[in-house]
């Protein structure tokens, strides 16, 4: 990897703590639907995938489609109140527009709720691209959320690093022959981290400030 120029982030568990809406939002789509509610753990360990993949962990099949519903409903009120950033992510961010490089979302959010958690944090002005599972075929780890994104922004691959906080995060980074930087904030611990063999790997997001 030569200089970054361009820096793609992972949204929740990288810059944003939104599990306290996500848990929220799924414990209240299973009561709705009398199921027994989840461990708070077992909620964040879940997240990541989408929230499709989220609801499936937790129901049966048959019950997906209106747990979702539910889900969604909660959701895009819980993201406006129950969200904070991640230690050293405003600040972070912040660096980097300053310093001139070009940053990015990819994320397997659905865009709507991306969009409503970028404007309660007021950072929607800080990336210049942002791309979500749903406006692709294919969400991570499938590597064309990454490859679409440096392609818009027309940064060669060898100045790009990706940042996320789990496995899958890594292996996305790997498909799409960039640099990886993995955080242990997030779902995936600090020894799946480092089985995943990133090209970084930091307890957070504070070594990025000088080493960027």
């Amino acid at each position: 990897m030569e200089a970054p120029k361009l820096i793609i982030f992972d949204v929740d568990g990288t810059l944003v703590n939104s599990y306290p809406a996500i848990i929220a939002s799924m414990n209240y789509a299973l009561r709705k639907r009398g199921l027994p509610t989840q461990r708070d753990d077992r909620i964040r360990r879940a997240v990541g995938w989408g929230d499709r993949e989220l609801v499936a962990a937790f129901v049966d099949r048959s019950d997906i489609d209106k747990t979702l519903a539910l889900y969604r409903q909660h959701h895009k009120h819980s993201l406006r109140v129950e969200i904070a950033f991640m230690p050293y992510a405003r600040q972070l961010l912040r660096h980097l527009k300053k310093r001139g490089y070009k940053v990015a979302i990819a994320s397997n959010r659905p865009r709507r709720f991306l969009a409503i958690l970028l404007t309660s944090l007021r950072i929607e002005k800080l990336f210049d691209y942002v791309l979500c599972k749903d406006q692709i075929s294919f969400g991570k780890p499938h590597p064309s959320i990454l490859n679409k994104i440096i392609k818009q922004l027309s940064v060669p691959k060898k100045n790009v690093l990706y940042v996320g906080d789990m496995a899958i995060d890594v292996k996305t980074g790997k498909r799409a022959n960039v640099a990886t930087c993995a955080v242990a904030t997030g779902s995936s611990s600090f020894a799946e981290l480092r089985h995943a063999h990133p090209d970084f790997l930091y307890r957070d997001l504070s070594p990025l400030l000088t080493i960027l």
